[in-house]
């Protein structure tokens, strides 16, 4: 590697020394931008050496990884995000029961749990709540929630 780019600089260097001497031989007038024009090239050719001979036909893009790589992280973000709406569908149902508990002259610690509905949307399922049992919020949670009350576990007297 460090002899073909010894190799590529040498000649770069080469044909700038060349190009200098056949500049200054030359007269002024129109075969001097000719050269200088020709120099040109041949100088730029120099440069694209490396690029010129390279082999592009052995050259091949395994991108069907990078496919799999991409799929697996997409299904990553899918499952994140849907953990995410869980917690946050679970801590806001949880709010909503504190409120009406707090509204009914209650105080007690509310816990929701979450699965997926048939669409994927994560929906309560259950809740468990730490403090006295009212029978009115329990029905309220079923009616308004949809948690039925085989799926509420009261804790009376842990708060």
């Amino acid at each position: 590697m460090i002899g073909a780019v010894r190799s590529w600089l040498t000649s770069i260097v080469s044909v700038t020394l060349i190009l200098t001497v056949v500049q200054t031989l030359v007269p002024e007038g129109t075969l001097k931008k000719i050269t200088g024009f020709t120099g040109g090239l041949l100088l730029l050719a120099a440069l694209l050496q490396p690029v010129l001979r390279a082999d592009l036909e052995g050259l091949e893009l395994d991108l069907s990884a990078y496919g799999g790589a991409i799929e697996a992280r997409q299904a990553e973000l899918e499952a994140a995000g849907k953990e995410e709406l869980a917690a946050i569908i679970a801590g806001r149902t949880a709010a909503y029961i504190s409120d009406k508990a707090d509204a009914l002259g209650l105080e007690v610690s509310v816990r929701v749990e979450t699965e997926p509905g048939e669409e994927g949307t994560p929906l309560p399922v259950s809740a468990e709540l730490e403090g006295p049992y009212s029978q009115d919020l329990a029905d309220w949670i079923a009616g308004e929630l949809g948690i039925p009350a085989e799926r509420q576990v009261w804790h009376e007297g842990k708060n």
